[in-house]
């Protein structure tokens, strides 16, 4: 139930992020759900795209450093409250969240909420056992 995030390490400066996209474009690949976390040196683009293989080919090619990591991608239920009961649940269990950030998805009841854990397969079975919509990487990559 993992989902495969790439990590495109930026220097932070004018028209990094857009030579990015060019790149992903050109090569036909289409971005699912982006973060970016910047310091005054330099950035790191976290993204959820349709073809991981493609997109690290280019982007390698183009001179970016790529990295690989592994999220979870949790529905969770859009209505007041719904995020609070899965922060809580893995709290609860001393699971710690290191970043997380929505994911684009068409469904008017769920939300799609990537989380970077501190232990994601503890996490992973935890929310699936008490309910909780955790959808593999293959499913993710096409929503």
């Amino acid at each position: 139930m993992r989902v495969e995030q790439i990590s495109v390490f930026l220097e932070n400066e004018v028209g990094r992020l857009a030579e990015v996209t060019s790149v992903l474009a050109e090569a036909g690949v289409n971005i699912r759900a982006l973060s970016l976390a910047d310091t005054s040196d330099f950035g790191v683009l976290r993204l959820i795209v349709d073809d991981n293989k493609k997109a690290k080919e280019a982007l390698t090619e183009n001179g970016f450093t790529v990295g690989k990591t592994d999220v979870a991608a949790v529905e969770v239920p859009d209505k007041p409250g719904g995020l609070h009961k899965i922060l809580d649940l893995l709290n609860k269990n001393n699971i710690n969240v290191e970043y997380m950030y929505a994911l684009v998805h068409q469904d008017a009841n769920n939300a799609v909420i990537i989380f970077r854990l501190d232990n994601i397969d503890e996490a992973i079975d935890l929310l699936i056992q008490n309910g909780i919509t955790v959808i593999n990487g293959s499913k993710v990559h096409k929503l």
